[in-house]
C-alpha cells in the first residue's frame, strides 16, 4: 500500500506543477490511433466571451489548444508489443500537437485499455477519537482497509472511496465535519498487469516526456460519455476499442467496477480481410464505407468494388454484395457484445437500479450497432458521444475520441483526491525507525 501511495502522489505532485506552469499533454494510446491533445489552464473566464461557453460541468478551466492522431503502430489489444514503432507513433502525435499549439510540453497524463483490469471492493471502519470527523479520521480509515493480496506482478491503477458510512446514515461522499462515533468507508480498487504499465512509462520516457498521470480508458471514457444523471443512478460504459472493448460501470458518480474484452472493432476488419482475401487497409475502408449490420432487400443489389493492386485482373475487380459483407461482419460483433453481456452479468448489473448501457468508442459507430445491442444487451441502450470541451476540434468529436476527452476531464479534476491524506505513521512498516527519524526533524 506504501509504495503504491508513494508513487501516485509522486504523480499527482508533477500534475500539480504541469498546470501551474500552464500546459499538459493528453495521450490516449490505443490499438488503432494514438491521440494527443494539449490542454492551457487559464481559468474559465478569459476566452468565454468569443467561445460562448460559460462553465459547463465544471470544464471550463481548460481550454484545447493543440490536437492530433496517428495510426497506431506496435500497440495489440491495447498493450504495446513493439516498443519502436509504439514510440516513433507516440512521438509523432505528440510532435504534429505541439505544432498546432506553438507550445513545447514536457509532461503527459495516458490512458490505455489493455493490461487485464480487475476490481476490488474493500471495506474499513473505525471508531472516532473526537466526535467531529476530520481529515485525519478520513486517512485512518482509508488506511484501515486491507488490501487483497493482487498476485505477482500486478500494480493498483485506481483506487477511490465510493461510499462513507457515519454510524447509521451511509451514502456519504464527504464526511468531513459531521459528528459521529463510528465511520466506515467501502473503496473500489482497479488493479492491473504492473509489466504492461512498465512497458508504457518505458515507452512515454524515450519519447522525452515525464508521465503526470495514468488512467484505465474505460473509466475515463465513462467520465466524458455518461451524463450526471446516468453516473448517479448507476449505468454501464462500453467503450468499443480497435483491439479492446472497456467496461465501467459507475454509481454515485465513482466506477464501482471495470473489466476489459480482448476484441473490438480490429477484429471486425481482420474478419472482412481473411473473408474476402484482402489486405486490412482495404478492409477498413470498405467496413467504414460500406459496413453494416442488418441486411435489406436493397443490400442484395448494392454491390461493392473490392478493387486492389495485386496485378491479377481478375482478382482486382472483384465485386460482393453488400449482404456478404454484413454475413461477415455481425458474428463478430455479436461475439464482442456477448462477452460484454457476460462480464456485466458477472459484475452484477442486473441488480442496478436504473441498467442504462451506453456505447462508445470507435468500433460503436458500425450503423446498426444500437439495434444488435438493444438485442443482447437488454433495452436501456444509447450511443454517447463524449462531451463537448472547450477548443476541442470538430474533427476529434466523435465517439473515438471519448476517452481523450474523458482523459482532459479526468486532467481537470481527478477523483483521486484521497492520496491527498497523509497516511498515518503506525501504517507504515519500520514504524519505529520512522518515528525516530520524524522525533529528529521536530527537534533538530
Amino acid at each position: 500500500m506504501t509504495d503504491l501511495y508513494t508513487s501516485q502522489r509522486a504523480m499527482r505532485n508533477m500534475r500539480r506543477a504541469a498546470m501551474q506552469r500552464g500546459v499538459i499533454a493528453i495521450l490516449d494510446v490505443g490499438t488503432s490511433k494514438i491521440a494527443c491533445l494539449i490542454l492551457r489552464f487559464d481559468g474559465p473566464d478569459r476566452l468565454r466571451e468569443q467561445d460562448g461557453v460559460g462553465p459547463m460541468a465544471g470544464q471550463s478551466q481548460f481550454r484545447v489548444i493543440g490536437a492530433a492522431t496517428t495510426r497506431s503502430r506496435g500497440v495489440r489489444f491495447g498493450e504495446i508489443a513493439v516498443m519502436n514503432e509504439t514510440e516513433r507513433a507516440i512521438r509523432t502525435a505528440v510532435q504534429a500537437a505541439q505544432k498546432m499549439a506553438n507550445v513545447r510540453v514536457d509532461h503527459v497524463i495516458a490512458c490505455f485499455s489493455g493490461a487485464e483490469p480487475r476490481s476490488y471492493g474493500l471495506a474499513g471502519e473505525l471508531d472516532l477519537h473526537d466526535s467531529v470527523v476530520s481529515e485525519q479520521d478520513v486517512s485512518r480509515v482509508l488506511a484501515a482497509c486491507d488490501v487483497p493480496d493482487l498476485g505477482p506482478g500486478r500494480e493498483v491503477l485506481h483506487a477511490q472511496p465510493v461510499n462513507f458510512a457515519l454510524d447509521h446514515r451511509t451514502g456519504l461522499a464527504d464526511p468531513r465535519g459531521q459528528i459521529g462515533h463510528r465511520l466506515a468507508v467501502d473503496m473500489h480498487l482497479l488493479s492491473v498487469d504492473g509489466d504492461v504499465v512498465q512497458n508504457l512509462l518505458y515507452c512515454i520516457k524515450r519519447c522525452d516526456l515525464e508521465l503526470a498521470g495514468l488512467a484505465s480508458s474505460a473509466y475515463v471514457s465513462g467520465i466524458s460519455s455518461l451524463v450526471e444523471d446516468e453516473q448517479e443512478l448507476g449505468a454501464a460504459c462500453i467503450d468499443m476499442g480497435g483491439g479492446a472493448t472497456g467496461i465501467s460501470i459507475f454509481m454515485k458518480k465513482h466506477m464501482i467496477y471495470a473489466d476489459s474484452v480482448r476484441m473490438g472493432g480490429d477484429h471486425v476488419t481482420s474478419d472482412i480481410s481473411k473473408g474476402l482475401q484482402i489486405p486490412m487497409a482495404t478492409a477498413e475502408k470498405i467496413k467504414t464505407r460500406h459496413g453494416g449490420l442488418y441486411a435489406t432487400g436493397m443490400d442484395d443489389r448494392e454491390m461493392i468494388d473490392i478493387g486492389g493492386d495485386s496485378g491479377d485482373w481478375e482478382k482486382d475487380r472483384r465485386r460482393i454484395s453488400r449482404t456478404e459483407l454484413i454475413g461477415i461482419m455481425r458474428p463478430r460483433v455479436e461475439e464482442i457484445l456477448e462477452e460484454v453481456r457476460a462480464t456485466l452479468d458477472a459484475a452484477g448489473f442486473d441488480t442496478l437500479p436504473s441498467q442504462q448501457i451506453v456505447l462508445t468508442g470507435g468500433g460503436s459507430q458500425i450503423p446498426g450497432l444500437d439495434g444488435i445491442a438493444t438485442r443482447i444487451l437488454g433495452q436501456r441502450v444509447r450511443l454517447g458521444r463524449p462531451l463537448r470541451v472547450q477548443g476541442l476540434p470538430q474533427a476529434a468529436t466523435g465517439a473515438a475520441f471519448a476517452s481523450a476527452v474523458g482523459l482532459c476531464l479526468f486532467a481537470a479534476h481527478p477523483q483521486d483526491e484521497w492520496w491527498d491524506f497523509e497516511i498515518p505513521a503506525e501504517r507504515y512498516p519500520a514504524r519505529s525507525l520512522r518515528r525516530a527519524v520524524k522525533w529528529f526533524k521536530d527537534n533538530w
